[in-house]
């Protein structure tokens, strides 16, 4: 499951925002790497006041900083597509300028992540997976799927 951890500072992000948000992230996500919608998920982090510094100074500027952990697989082309339409959700949908946001993308080996109490399969691979799960836990996964 890609995992985006959305970490922000000096502003605030309305519900309607964090909720746009992870509708985008997931949508593309999902666009790019052709990975169901369920396996994706954002997490929404707000850093304390006076808690996050760059070059050992407080900063006091807006800042957004997005962590995607992503299985390994994909080709630099799809990961290059994916960083960049990553951040432009992020200066349309936190209305921030790109100096403002940071991106950086993660892989994990599949066979080194355990989603829905399953090893993930490899990037491609994904319906053999699902098709090998449980009854209930495939009716889950298909309310949770939104292309």
């Amino acid at each position: 499951m890609p995992t985006y951890t959305l970490k922000y500072s000096n502003l605030n992000l309305s519900q309607k925002q964090k909720n746009l948000i992870a509708k985008s992230i997931t949508k593309c996500h999902s666009r790019f790497t052709g990975a169901n919608t369920f396996f994706a998920q954002v997490i929404f982090q707000k850093n304390e006041n006076q808690s996050h510094y760059i070059g050992g100074k407080l900063i006091k500027s807006k800042e957004i900083f997005l962590n995607g952990q992503i299985r390994s697989g994909r080709s630099k082309k799809i990961k290059k597509q994916l960083i960049l339409a990553l951040k432009q959700i992020l200066i349309k949908k936190a209305k921030l300028q790109k100096e403002f946001i940071w991106v950086y993308l993660d892989e994990l080996p599949p066979e080194q992540m355990v989603e829905y109490g399953e090893i993930l399969p490899k990037s491609g691979k994904e319906k053999k997976w699902f098709n090998s799960l449980s009854f209930n836990l495939r009716k889950k996964l298909k309310r949770l799927e939104n292309r």
